[in-house]
């Protein structure tokens, strides 16, 4: 009893912070006219935004799959480097986290842009500019720089704890490189891959200052339509309605990919 009073600090935090929030979101989408009704959950599900729902987890999907091709060499390299080498690397990969989310979509704006630093360095030798600011193309770079390091770090963590030894027995039983890699590392990791989907998936479905930012009007997510409905619309109904279904969308999404990662290995970094 007196070592679970430690945990007392935390509960009651959490209570405050995460469940009294969520009861209060699903409290507004099902009685914000004081009486109980469906009518903000039924909107939800009108054209305009099953389109913005799609258009979120489409580019959602994309930044995540992108996330894992760039994410998973890297923590592979990672894991194999020496203490010293891995220490250095993974400080340069959680270094960009440390500076302000909003900051780190404003350098990618002044890359992208019509007079930004890519462009001027395609200039120099040459070459045409690129469009690139405000376009679907954009949003997903902005995300994929944002939430790669929520790839590499647990898929890292999985890499760095697999036991040595079972690599040793399939380079013994005359198993090449290529076939540990696919028969024995892969599978092994795939827990770590699992939870770095999860956290890549989740900020990327519902952000709006990223798409508000170097996204256009057909760059509209179902983030944006849930800040105006809070603070340009004070139409708190609806912006909770379209939180409860994203929020539902989201959990379904998680305990898909828990079943990867059954035992909580994707995790231990955090």
């Amino acid at each position: 009893m007196k070592k679970n009073l430690f945990a007392a600090p935390y509960i009651i935090w959490s209570v405050i912070f995460i469940v009294i929030p969520l009861v209060m979101i699903v409290y507004f989408s099902l009685f914000s006219t004081g009486e109980f009704s469906l009518e903000h959950i039924q909107a939800v599900f009108s054209k305009d935004y099953i389109v913005l729902m799609w258009r979120s987890i489409y580019l959602a999907l994309i930044c995540t799959a992108f996330c894992v091709l760039l994410g998973y060499p890297v923590a592979y390299i990672l894991s194999n480097l020496k203490a010293k080498s891995q220490s250095i690397l993974l400080f340069l990969v959680i270094a960009p986290m440390w500076m302000n989310f909003l900051l780190r979509t404003y350098a990618w704006k002044t890359l992208l842009e019509k007079n930004g630093l890519i462009n001027r360095l395609l200039e120099y030798v040459n070459l045409p500019q690129l469009e690139m600011l405000y376009s679907n193309e954009a949003v997903v770079m902005g995300m994929i720089y944002n939430f790669l390091p929520f790839m590499i770090l647990p898929i890292y963590t999985v890499l760095s704890k697999m036991d040595k030894s079972v690599l040793e027995a399939s380079y013994d039983l005359g198993a090449s490189r290529a076939k540990t890699f696919l028969k024995v590392i892969l599978p092994l990791s795939m827990p770590g891959v699992a939870s770095g989907i999860t956290m890549v998936f989740m900020p990327a479905v519902t952000t709006f200052v990223i798409s508000t930012l170097l996204g256009s009007a057909n760059s509209y997510l179902i983030g944006n339509a849930i800040q105006k409905q809070f603070t340009d619309y004070n139409n708190w109904g609806m912006g909770s309605a379209l939180s409860v279904v994203l929020l539902v969308l989201i959990l379904i999404s998680v305990a898909i990919t828990s079943k990867s990662d059954k035992e909580g290995q994707g995790g231990g970094l955090f």
